[in-house]
């Protein structure tokens, strides 16, 4: 990828280089002649004065092509009207050109446009001019002017010009050469590093018949550098799926696998318990306790699983994804929250406690009841165990034109400080919680939330009491 990446940048310096350097040359040589041409010109039209004022005396239009012969070494020639010789410095009368260009001066034409010259162009140029004023012509003057020292000047001026390229195209190619080096430097060490990550990633199993793996394959385009790199993205996010997939598949198959020992065992001590001496009724109730709590630490972690599914697999539930499309899943968290009041008001007054609603108005969410419900159910089911007796638990609607905000407040023990932030983390339970629980309910309702893009928060409430706010994404009108 460096060679063609430093090859393409040389080819655009060459043609910089060039654009710049072709221009000048040629402004250089069309200078030069322009500055040959009008000098001579100014002569050719001195002499052709001296001629139409010389009359019969043509001493002093001789001396004068002499000595500009004999100073410059550019030939030159007179004649009269009838085109006999006048003066002749030098210039080869059997030359056509030579004849030609007479013959267009005694009939007044235009001079003829003269070339640009180069360095391998005519040793000679012609400027003539017609003696006499007006559209009385009495002769003509005609200078063959040597370009010699044009040609050199030009010579030597493109010889430059192309050393200044040639210095330009070096320059030009090390700045292109250390430019290609530290732009690729990173993307070799990140291929190298890539390539070395995904030759120790495990084979991808089975992902042609998965939806997400048609998602992910496909034909890339650029160096072959940059296929290689993102072919070996692509295999590490199979491998990243395997991975995921199969950890969610081992929580999963562990739960369901673990569920009916558990079930076994929970028989086994209900037809034990009439035959436990009372010396050991204790330990024999804790037994029990324990297993109620690993049976429910189970039922979470299944569930917890599950709310993590929709954010690891999202192409799995391709078929849900296109449901949506057409029915777009919303509720009214209003009627939700009503719903839960409805719920749970039995178990808050088992319970020495009240659960009221803070008359919310109508608001939809991008969430359906069912998720909703489940996860208003965690607060709801933390605040009735661990607020204590005669507490008081409100839940509040809140919108904005973006967001829908359900909160959950207690007045009760709450929790301590240092504990609140720790509160959303798996299995962290809080020192002021009742015995059981399994510390999951608080991360599955974040995940669920987050999974729908909102989020859970937890908050001391004051004076005292904890406040969970649920905020999910409303849904335009």
């Amino acid at each position: 990828m460096r060679r063609r990446l430093l090859i393409a940048l040389t080819a655009f310096a060459v043609l910089a280089v060039f654009g710049f350097a072709v221009p000048l040359a040629s402004t250089v040589a069309t200078s030069r002649t322009q500055q040959l041409l009008l000098a001579r010109s100014g002569d050719a039209d001195r002499f052709a004065t001296l001629a139409d004022a010389a009359g019969g005396d043509r001493r002093g239009l001789d001396d004068e092509v002499r000595r500009y012969h004999e100073l410059y070494g550019d030939n030159v020639l007179v004649v009269d009207a009838r085109g006999a010789l006048t003066v002749n410095a030098g210039v080869d009368l059997t030359d056509p050109g030579i004849a030609s260009a007479v013959a267009a001066a005694r009939r007044n034409q235009r001079p003829q446009v003269v070339r640009q010259l180069t360095p391998w162009g005519a040793a000679s140029m012609l400027v003539t001019r017609p003696v006499g004023t007006g559209v009385q012509v009495n002769g003509a003057v005609v200078i063959e002017a040597s370009t010699a020292n044009a040609r050199a000047d030009i010579a030597r001026a493109w010889a430059w010009t192309a050393l200044g390229a040639v210095a330009a195209m070096v320059v030009c190619t090390l700045l292109a050469l250390t430019v290609s080096r530290w732009v690729l430097r990173p993307l070799a060490a990140l291929s190298g590093a890539v390539a070395e990550l995904a030759a120790t990633l495990p084979k991808p199993r089975g992902h042609a018949d998965r939806p997400h793996a048609r998602s992910i394959t496909r034909r890339y385009g650029g160096p072959p550098e940059m296929r290689a790199v993102a072919e070996s993205f692509d295999a590490m996010a199979f491998a990243v799926a395997d991975s995921v997939d199969a950890q969610r598949q081992l929580v999963a198959d562990t739960a369901h696998a673990m569920r009916n020992p558990l079930a076994a065992l929970t028989i086994r001590l209900d037809s034990l318990e009439p035959a436990i001496p009372e010396n050991a009724a204790n330990t024999f109730r804790g037994a029990s306790a324990e297993v109620e709590r690993l049976t429910l630490l189970l039922d979470g972690l299944l569930t917890l699983a599950v709310a993590e599914t929709p954010t690891a697999f999202p192409a799995e539930h391709a078929e849900h994804a296109e449901h949506a499309e057409h029915a777009e899943q919303h509720c009214d968290a209003a009627q939700v929250v009503a719903d839960r009041l409805d719920a749970w008001s039995a178990a808050y007054a088992s319970a020495g406690q009240r659960l009221v609603l803070d008359a919310p108005s109508a608001a939809d969410v991008l969430v359906s009841a069912e998720v909703l419900a489940q996860i208003l159910d965690v607060p709801l089911s933390n605040s009735s165990r661990y607020a204590g007796p005669a507490a008081t638990t409100t839940m509040r609607v809140m919108t904005t034109p973006e967001w829908v905000t359900i909160t959950v407040v207690d007045d009760g023990v709450g929790a301590a400080p240092e504990e609140i932030d720790k509160l959303t983390t798996r299995f962290f339970r809080g020192s002021s919680a009742a015995s059981g629980g399994s510390g999951l309910g608080l991360p599955i309702a974040v995940t669920l939330a987050r999974a729908h893009g909102g989020d859970v928060t937890v908050k001391p409430a004051l004076p005292h009491g904890l406040s969970i706010d649920v905020r999910l994404p409303a849904r335009a009108r």
